[in-house]
């Protein structure tokens, strides 16, 4: 298993970013070769985020994260949602 974890602070309230994953998921994640789930944390300071997105392996994720539209997407409705960057990290998932 394959996949990224994201860390942001938020510049809305964290349902805000959990409506866009569910819209995401029930559109593109459902026609995503190899994509599995993805689950938020919310911080207890009410201003940072995690989110964990998993992958059957690594071609499947990298299908996605060189993909043209998702940059499109990430650009127009999930980047906004955060105070400047988010960290990436990606790796294999190990448990």
């Amino acid at each position: 298993m394959y996949g990224t974890v994201m860390i942001g602070r938020l510049a809305v309230p964290v349902e805000q970013v959990e409506a866009v994953v569910r819209a995401w998921e029930q559109d593109k994640g459902a026609r995503t070769p190899g994509y599995l789930d993805q689950s938020v944390l919310a911080g207890d300071d009410g201003e940072h985020v995690v989110a964990c997105i998993r992958f059957d392996d690594r071609e499947s994720y990298a299908l996605l994260a060189d993909d043209a539209e998702q940059a499109a997407w990430w650009s127009t409705s999930m980047a906004p949602l955060f105070v400047g960057e988010v960290r990436w990290i990606d790796g294999a998932w190990r448990s």
